[in-house]
């Protein structure tokens, strides 16, 4: 096995950004958050099972914490495209969406996909120990349908991958990646904000 290789093709990515002033932007988004949940605790009903589902945050308030966060993390998005290779113009890359989601304890949200987007993010507000991981399935489906016994885990035999949410963390991540968030174990609201990213034509 002198010649042995090992190609990879088409990998799944998530790319994960610890967002520099974190500390501050989560103190006003917070605070942004709590009041957009008194003023509307029926939310929306999405993936969520329990939890409460913001409607979509007005980013035309200049003033407000999620335009001025949103500001903040364009680089991190432009470093993706860069990463994908993508042709980053600025007036093109459309932000098409952000919202919040609190998860109280025994909330969590079923498996799902962004569509018609390109890109969708996951940032952590506020993430308590045992709060539910974010959960990544493997998109190929057929890969689901025979699966052989393994004395291992590898990356070439792992249908579902886990990541531990950490406040001030961001995950970026393709639009039809499917998704989950497992349960909320922990006596502490669970703050996520979530946001998509498209290219106009």
């Amino acid at each position: 096995m002198n010649e042995k290789k090992i190609l990879k093709f088409f990998p799944q990515p998530i790319f994960h950004y610890k967002v520099e002033n974190y500390k501050k932007h989560n103190e006003k988004l917070s605070e942004y958050i709590y009041e957009l949940y008194e003023n509307d605790k029926k939310g929306l009903e999405r993936s969520n099972q329990g939890g409460w589902h913001s409607k979509s945050f007005d980013l035309k308030e200049k003033n407000k914490p999620p335009f001025q966060f949103f500001m903040d993390i364009q680089r991190y998005v432009a470093d993706v495209f860069k990463e994908y290779g993508w042709k980053y113009t600025p007036g093109k890359v459309n932000l098409t969406e952000m919202w919040a989601i609190i998860n109280k304890k025994n909330n969590f949200n079923i498996e799902h996909t962004h569509p018609n987007n390109y890109l969708s993010a996951a940032y952590y507000v506020k993430a308590p120990e045992n709060c539910g991981s974010f959960r990544i399935s493997n998109p190929n489906q057929i890969a689901k349908e025979r699966i052989a016994l393994s004395d291992k885990r590898t990356e070439f035999n792992q249908n579902i991958g886990q990541i531990k949410p950490v406040e001030g963390d961001l995950l970026i991540f393709p639009a039809y990646l499917p998704h989950s968030v497992g349960m909320n174990l922990s006596d502490e609201d669970r703050i996520v904000i979530s946001f998509n990213v498209d290219i106009l034509k």
